[in-house]
């Protein structure tokens, strides 16, 4: 057990990086009442900060996540507790939300096994990147749940419907190789090489040109609501505003010069 003095979820900015860190390692990272409202609160942080350029949501020792804290929810279950579905609009979906709709890109740094809402999380991020000893694994059917924390969105863009209906109702783990075949991660990195993959990705991003990485997640995801003629129209808008950009500005003149820009994420 983790002791009293030690946060569930740590915090941290460093150069235009925040890293989000599930720190429940002896529980494999899985999601008490404090660890949600923790993760919840760290991401807004990071969502509301422009001093953030990018995010890291990775977790301690050999899970990424495993999803909701069952020891908790038994306990839940036999007394007058609210019902999970309280604790999904409470938490999970604010989450997830902030996730997938920051103005800044997000990487899920997969370090080991993600189930349940762990593996929702990381496929509401923008770059999913797996060691290669890591995995997935949908396991909500398993205990006689349905998807949540964004998985019933996510999954099909990423996998298709048939697959993301597969993976749901046939639950199991899905090695990291595998998940990348399926186009579940973005990339698979050997162990040993985890760590700087991440910091290599992470200061790329940060050093990037912001508002336009931020009006190209909202693009994707705007279009993937919508007809033709409203996504044109909604790229138009984000053309012009990024078009107008003081990054813009610098990556022509740079382009010209025939430099390296240097990008303020303005």
């Amino acid at each position: 057990m983790s002791n009293l003095s030690t946060p569930p979820v740590t915090y941290d900015v460093a150069d235009g990086v925040a890293t989000v860190t599930l720190n429940r390692p002896d529980a494999m990272n899985s999601l008490t009442l404090s660890t949600k409202v923790a993760l919840r609160d760290a991401m807004h942080a990071a969502a509301a900060d422009s001093a953030v350029r990018c995010v890291v949501l990775t977790g301690t020792g050999r899970a990424f996540c495993v999803g909701q804290d069952l020891k908790e929810h038994v306990a839940e279950l036999t007394g007058d507790s609210p019902s999970l579905g309280d604790t999904v609009m409470e938490h999970y979906n604010p989450t997830v939300t902030a996730i997938a709709t920051m103005p800044k890109p997000v990487i899920a740094a997969v370090n080991g096994i993600a189930a349940g809402a762990g593996s929702s999380l990381a496929f509401a991020a923008d770059f999913r990147i797996l060691r290669r000893s890591a995995g997935f694994n949908l396991a909500f059917a398993g205990i006689a749940l349905s998807c949540d924390t964004g998985a019933s969105w996510t999954l099909p863009r990423l996998v298709g419907h048939g697959k993301a209906t597969e993976l749901l109702m046939q639950p199991r783990t899905i090695p990291a190789d595998e998940a990348y075949a399926l186009g579940l991660a973005t990339t698979v990195v050997d162990d040993d090489a985890f760590e700087a993959e991440i910091a290599t990705l992470a200061r790329s991003l940060a050093d990037g040109p912001t508002l336009a990485l931020a009006s190209i997640k909202r693009a994707l995801a705007f279009s993937a609501t919508h007809d033709l003629p409203s996504s044109l129209e909604h790229e138009a808008q984000k053309m012009a505003l990024t078009g107008a950009s003081a990054d813009h500005l610098a990556a022509v003149q740079a382009f010209l010069a025939k430099e390296k820009p240097v990008f303020t994420g303005r």
